[in-house]
């Protein structure tokens, strides 16, 4: 007699299946530095060899720090396509934490833990979605590669480094990795879907100010430390202007099409509009949300300073280095030019990264057989809700493939909030755990799609 579970029941099972993996790779802490990442490699290769994947583990230099491919074995009669996640994780600032960042808490229908949602959650999805083709025994027409990154919060032995010594292992016709987002609304459906195509670019500049080192106790009005505070403050009120790629004014028409007014004339009137007027009253209103501010500008950040050695010294000198987002196309030169005009100090030298100049970036095309398979699966876990490409606000691992011709695809293949999005790299980062579920349906029918014979 055959014992039919049903459906509702089955789907509980395999996101509490999900949610168990991500806590998991949670309690295995790879902040990086160190990393630690091979502890990963051995938790899931545990898991996926007796499931007839070939399972290779590449140590790198640093001890602990090692890259995991798993191939699932197709006929051959088409080029791999690969899935791409990274093992290692941001720190935390602990005391910051209502919960423990390493213990993998289920609570409140969420997965807590560094990691959650950058991108141990992606790891715990991709892993079930191949093991599901596995235990299936799904026809494959393509090997299947799943491949687990270290370094990718870091350098420099990330996938850069695995694609010089093993390109042979990580060569595939498409591959996806981190990068789009999709996006819930207040009372949990689902908004949008974005496949990020390409990833802005990280530029990093040093501001130096210059002044008289002397003795605390007699000041002069050239104080390096007050020189670089008024050049940062300046900053702080300076907003770079919007710039569209091809990909993120369809993004903005797809919000236009399916949000309500006024936020739908706003998201018009910001790629069609030539009122410069207009333009920014619908800049000023979508820069509301940080993601959406990110993804239409080159963004300005002060990441580190660095003042002073003693506390009775006024320091000769003050730096502190800036970290721009920017948009493909977007120079170093260009850039520092423009913030020397709005800095407007000769006391305040820019230096320029060791490497200057465009990095071109080259938008993966959306007619491959992966793209039509993530937008067609997307379609059928979430009827009606719009899918369009997008560029990724951060950067990510893409560019070992991407640099090569290989078109790469980025999503976080799970339904977040704003509030969920605002705790990755930050604090108490969590994921839904029903969101799990879905992700994992999405990429096993994408798979299957684009892999199934």
């Amino acid at each position: 007699m055959r014992c039919f579970v049903p459906a509702v029941l089955f789907s509980a099972i395999l996101s509490a299946q999900t949610a168990k993996l991500l806590t998991e790779l949670i309690r295995v802490d790879t902040s990086n530095p160190p990393g630690n990442e091979a502890k990963i490699d051995q938790l899931l290769a545990e898991k996926l060899r007796p499931l007839g994947f070939t399972v290779d583990i590449f140590p790198t230099p640093v001890a602990g720090k090692s890259h995991l491919i798993a191939r699932l074995k197709g006929d051959g009669s088409a080029r791999p396509v690969l899935i791409a996640s990274h093992a290692d994780v941001v720190g935390v600032e602990r005391e910051k934490w209502t919960v423990d960042p390493f213990a993998g808490i289920i609570k409140d229908g969420y997965v807590y833990g560094r990691g959650a949602i950058d991108f141990k959650g992606g790891i715990a999805v991709f892993a079930e979605a191949v093991m599901r083709l596995a235990r299936n025994k799904v026809p494959l027409k393509r090997d299947v590669i799943f491949m687990v990154e270290a370094d990718e919060e870091s350098q420099p032995y990330n996938t850069t480094w695995l694609a010089r010594e093993h390109w042979d292992k990580m060569d595939c016709e498409f591959a996806l990795n981190e990068g789009g987002w999709i996006m819930q609304r207040d009372d949990g459906t689902v908004r949008y879907v974005s496949v990020s195509t390409a990833d802005k670019t990280s530029i990093s500049l040093v501001l130096t100010a210059h002044g008289t080192s002397t003795h605390s106790s007699m000041p002069r009005p050239d104080q390096a430390i007050f020189r670089l505070s008024k050049a940062l403050a300046k900053l702080a009120d300076y907003e770079t202007k919007p710039e569209f790629t091809a990909s993120t004014r369809e993004f903005f028409l797809t919000l236009a099409r399916t949000s309500q007014p006024p936020m739908s004339r706003y998201f018009y009137n910001l790629v069609t509009s030539r009122n410069p007027e207009t333009v920014a009253e619908a800049d000023r209103e979508i820069s509301k949300d940080p993601l959406l501010h990110a993804i239409m500008r080159n963004t300005i950040a002060p990441v580190l300073m660095n003042a002073g050695f003693r506390g009775n010294v006024i320091p000769g000198s003050a730096e502190a280095t800036i970290n721009f987002r920017t948009i493909p196309g977007t120079t170093a030169e260009d850039l520092a030019a423009e913030i020397k005009k709005v800095i407007a100090d000769p006391n305040v030298d820019i230096a320029l990264p060791r490497q200057t100049g465009e990095r071109r970036t080259v938008d993966s095309p959306v007619d491959t057989q992966l793209y039509q398979a993530l937008k067609s699966s997307a379609n059928a876990v979430w009827p009606g809700v719009p899918v369009t490409p997008y560029l990724f606000q951060a950067g990510t691992d893409a560019g070992a493939w991407r640099s090569r011709g290989v078109p790469v695809y980025g999503i976080y293949p799970y339904p977040i909030s704003n509030e969920d999005l605002s705790r990755m790299h930050g604090n108490d980062e969590r994921v839904p755990v029903a969101s799990l579920d879905q992700g994992v349906d999405l990429i096993y029918r994408t798979l299957v799609q684009v892999a199934g014979k």
